[in-house]
């Protein structure tokens, strides 16, 4: 049976596909692909010999008619998403349309930018003692956010936060996260491009990090990241994992006492 494939594609860096979704690129007979998010390079790559469509002109309806004609002509079809499709992805609305047409489809996982942005700061997001929990979110656009969902009463609970879409917005960002549990120290990273070859990483706090985008010129394709985390490195570790700790047994290991 032929069936579509939604892949991710990573955040930038060809070699951040996944295997699988490498090797679904290779056979594919069509590809429809965020031309405005990814590499051009990376289709020609993978898909050398496909038919190409770059999804930025094009509307759900055509997208799904290409989609659509390829399946029923027995070819196989891959729609291509920048990082992780099932992050602000909009393929919920794409499946429903497969689903209503009665096409079969499946979903590949990818790097999405929050995690290559996190290794190219070198940074674990969470850390014992200090924060276990990573909110992704963003900021009010022309797509709307829940009002139980606004920054200011994410900001209440402290965690780490990983915030997308909302670069060209900072000044904003920054008031709201300052009234939650945030201060003015609060450490903040922005990586731009994470994982391509021009990636750009500036570091700060809710106090200035702003201005520093400014300075930087970063207007959009960034990340920002919140939370006490991106201390560690500089002022070190408050707690170490259990994990590795020669004191601690599990199923695998058992601890030594001293």
């Amino acid at each position: 049976m032929t069936i579509v494939h939604f892949i991710g594609a990573g955040p930038g860096d060809a070699e951040l596909i996944t295997v699988k979704g490498a090797r679904l690129l290779r056979e594919a007979d069509v590809v429809v692909y965020a031309g405005s998010l990814v590499d051009r390079e990376l289709v020609r790559t993978y898909a050398a010999d496909a038919e190409v469509y770059d999804s930025a002109s094009m509307t759900l309806e055509e997208t799904t008619a290409v989609l659509g004609q390829a399946v029923a002509d027995g070819k196989r079809a891959v729609r291509l998403h920048t990082g992780d499709p099932s992050i602000y992805g909009a393929i919920q609305e794409q499946m429903a349309e497969l689903d209503r047409l009665g096409i079969a489809y499946a979903v590949v996982p990818g790097v999405t930018s929050a995690f290559a942005a996190a290794a190219a700061l070198r940074q674990e997001l969470t850390l014992p003692e200090v924060s276990q929990t990573v909110i992704i979110t963003r900021l009010a656009g022309r797509t709307p956010v829940p009002e139980r969902e606004k920054l200011t009463e994410i900001a209440r609970i402290g965690a780490t936060l990983v915030i997308y879409l909302s670069i060209s917005m900072v000044e904003q960002v920054v008031a709201e996260l300052l009234q939650g549990a945030y201060t003015p120290a609060t450490p903040v990273a922005v990586v731009s491009r994470a994982s391509w070859p021009d990636e750009h990483v500036v570091e700060g706090t809710l106090a200035d990090i702003a201005g520093k985008v400014r300075d930087a010129g970063i207007g959009k394709q960034a990340i920002i990241l919140v939370g006490d985390v991106l201390k560690a490195r500089r002022e070190g570790l408050k707690s170490k994992s259990l994990l590795y700790d020669k004191g601690f047994s599990h199923k695998f290991r058992k601890g030594i006492v001293t």
